[in-house]
């Protein structure tokens, strides 16, 4: 078994869902006492939430490239960022290490792919969905992505950064949601991105009719399969 590395910590919650579903996964495949081998390095949140909205991104690709090459010393051979937002940075992490990224964009686009899904919607934080840099990389893996109305990106954010983050589930925030997904269906979208860890926690696929694609268990998953490989 490969050793799996986590760059975590964006939020808490975010790193609990992927610890606790990387165990529950190797448990599932390989049963009895079996888990995964992994090293998760965690940062401050409240540090990298100033510098994102001071648009220090320079400074928040530093933090998350030592942590990750904190995580290769400890023995991990891939990584992985527990996060959508900060993979604005990605790029810098990986090349600050020498083991590979498992980038989440190439997961969802590969799970898009085997849906035969081409255009899906993406609900997450506001730099997500603003900036283009998960959308391109969708792109340039023949997948287009929609957003929602720049009205809706504020709320999303807050509900993510003043809710979830915090592990509050409101369920007039999941109503909310599910319209925004429902006006991207409308738009054309044949599938939505939950394009954070922590929508995981409000929407799953019961509570829409657009089929999901849950981008943190999509990480999960590929990267048990490259770990049991």
């Amino acid at each position: 078994m490969q050793t799996i590395g986590l760059v975590g910590g964006m939020s808490w919650e975010s790193s609990l869902v992927y610890y606790r579903d990387l165990n529950l996964g190797v448990q599932q495949r390989l049963g009895g006492l079996s888990s995964p081998t992994l090293v998760l390095s965690t940062v401050d949140f409240a540090e990298l939430t100033a510098l994102e909205d001071a648009e220090r991104w320079d400074r928040i690709g530093e933090l998350l490239a030592e942590a990750a090459r904190g995580v290769e010393r400890a023995g991990a051979d891939f990584l992985l960022l527990c996060t959508t937002t900060f993979h604005k940075v990605a790029d810098q992490v990986e090349a600050a290490v020498g083991i590979p990224l498992l980038h989440l964009a190439d997961v969802v686009a590969d799970a898009c792919h085997a849906a035969k899904t081409t255009k899906v919607g993406l609900v997450g934080t506001t730099v997500a969905m603003s900036d283009p840099f998960f959308r391109d990389r969708m792109a340039s893996l023949g997948v287009e992505v929609l957003v929602p109305p720049a009205d809706d990106h504020d709320f999303l954010n807050t509900a993510i950064y003043d809710e979830l983050v915090h592990g509050r589930v409101v369920d007039a925030t999941r109503r909310r949601v599910v319209d925004i997904i429902d006006h991207l269906w409308d738009a054309g979208a044949e599938g939505v991105l939950l394009g954070c860890t922590e929508l995981e926690l409000l929407i799953s696929q019961s509570d829409v009719e657009l089929p999901v694609f849950p981008c943190t268990t999509l990480h999960v998953n590929a990267a048990l399969d490259r770990a049991l490989a």
